[in-house]
């Protein structure tokens, strides 16, 4: 892919994130389908390795735990709280980030 593309694509998946309430989350959390990013990590770049299938870059990340799956004691944090979150869907995942303030 080259530069601009890369931009392009960047750009696509800022315009799709969203801060949704973790409630709504839920169910696609019990079918396994939810990624956690470090709020350390641009989750738009994350995204951006998961639809161009950057097999090397997804995989250093889980090796550092920069993104996990969810825990269940995590799910009922956020539940407990009414959480919201940034999210993004880069099928089948859904990529959530919880960002302090």
């Amino acid at each position: 892919m080259s530069t601009e593309q890369d931009k392009l694509l960047y750009a696509k998946i800022n315009l799709e994130t969203a801060q949704i309430p973790w409630k709504e989350l839920e169910r696609f959390f019990a079918g396994g389908m939810v990624i956690s990013v470090n709020e350390n990590v641009d989750m738009i770049q994350v995204a951006q390795w998961m639809a161009s299938d950057d097999v090397a870059a997804i995989s250093g990340m889980l090796e550092k735990k920069e993104i996990q799956k969810i825990t269940d004691d995590q799910a009922r944090i956020w539940s407990d709280s009414d959480a919201m979150l940034w999210a993004v869907v880069v099928k089948p995942w859904i990529l959530v980030q919880q960002r302090r303030s």
